[in-house]
């Protein structure tokens, strides 16, 4: 830890040329920012959830679609997702954990590719009241009543392995309905008392019949950073859980009572001994693993030696354009996924795709 928060001053345009992301045009108007997984239209019906009839009604409508989730994975048919009609689902399923996801897209143009989806239409996220132990990935003959009603091959997912292929809506509602279940599963006691609680609002709080305090889904936010030198070099590290070949981005939580650029300085001052002189936000994500907010920020240093933790980080390298794209191609080093922002900020910096070797995909 560092005894206090380091000093940042007004951000400078970064030293690369494809920058305009971050800065806004000479008309003042911002650009968009910079977003891996791009935002969906999903209405969330936030104001009508909160009634208590309203899930209710929304089960029993002709068109309700239900996402099925068991051990922290969704069903998929092929590279969709398997959705569900609601109404044809057995009753003891539902007695599970219910949690309204939003309505789709109206517009027919951003309709969910998922078949049978109709625009317009609302999701629910239905938890198993049981594991369906999947073999290989793929589905057992029916292990709890109503398993039938699953495509044939249909096999259980999770974002990390199948975020690549969804498309925005899909994505969307797989982080929302991952985030929310990991939230439910974590929280069935009051935290004051320690009496189960109850689920209300449509699955978006949990309620505690003893002392009737209200408790709510959570979210941790996290800074990720791409740190450029005065060379113009990109500070990459390995952290400790990582595989030996993967280089990531410095990315740690933010702390009580400080801002997120102060935790862009302590944390890299802290991984890498790197003291951070200028920083500009450029985009966030939803990773819910298991409920964070991922807040990326490219930044200045005039340092040019760095010093890993040895805990947190175990390896730093600087890296020149050309030097990893080469490092990437030979299979020296490996890079997070394309539907991580740590991917997109890294390929910020690098000003366009990074390509992999044949046969690896993004």
């Amino acid at each position: 830890m560092t005894s206090g928060p380091l000093p940042v001053s007004a951000p400078r345009a970064p030293d690369s040329a494809h920058s305009d992301s971050a800065h806004p045009d000479a008309a003042g108007r911002l650009a968009g920012t910079l977003l891996p997984v791009a935002s969906a239209a999903i209405d969330r019906r936030s104001a009508e959830r909160a009634d208590p009839s309203f899930l209710t009604g929304v089960l029993r409508g002709p068109g309700t679609m239900a996402l099925l989730v068991s051990q922290r994975r969704a069903a998929f048919d092929g590279e969709r997702l398997a959705l569900l009609p609601a109404g044809l689902l057995p009753a003891a399923w539902l007695e599970g954990l219910v949690v309204y996801l939003g309505r789709l897209p109206a517009d027919p143009a951003e309709a969910l590719a998922a078949e049978g989806t109709e625009p317009g239409t609302d999701v629910v996220l239905v938890a198993l009241p049981e594991p369906v132990e999947p073999v290989e990935g793929v589905l057992p003959e029916p292990a709890v009543p109503g398993a039938e009603l699953l495509p044939d091959g249909a096999r259980w997912a999770g974002f990390r392995e199948a975020g690549a292929v969804l498309d925005a809506v899909e994505a969307s509602l797989l982080i929302e309905a991952t985030a929310i279940a990991n939230w439910h599963e974590g929280h069935v006691r009051c935290p004051r008392c320690g009496a189960p609680t109850e689920v209300v609002h449509s699955g978006w709080v949990r309620r505690c019949p003893q002392d009737g305090s209200e408790h709510f889904p959570r979210t941790d936010p996290a800074i990720i950073v791409t740190v450029v030198g005065p060379d113009g070099r990109l500070l990459l590290g390995t952290g400790a859980q990582m595989r030996s070949t993967m280089y990531s981005t410095l990315a740690g939580f933010v702390e009580p009572g400080e801002s997120l650029e102060q935790a862009v300085v302590r944390e890299i001052a802290e991984e890498v001994g790197v003291r951070v002189t200028d920083c500009q936000y450029l985009g966030s994500q939803p990773w819910p693993f298991p409920a964070s907010l991922m807040l990326g920020f490219t930044a200045r240093t005039e340092d040019v030696a760095a010093e890993p933790d040895g805990a947190e980080v175990v390896r730093a390298r600087w890296f020149e354009r050309e030097e990893l794209q080469a490092a990437v191609l030979s299979g020296e080093i490996t890079l997070p996924s394309s539907i991580s922002i740590a991917r997109a900020l890294i390929e910020h910096w690098f000003g366009g795709r990074i390509a992999e070797p044949a046969g690896t995909g993004r």
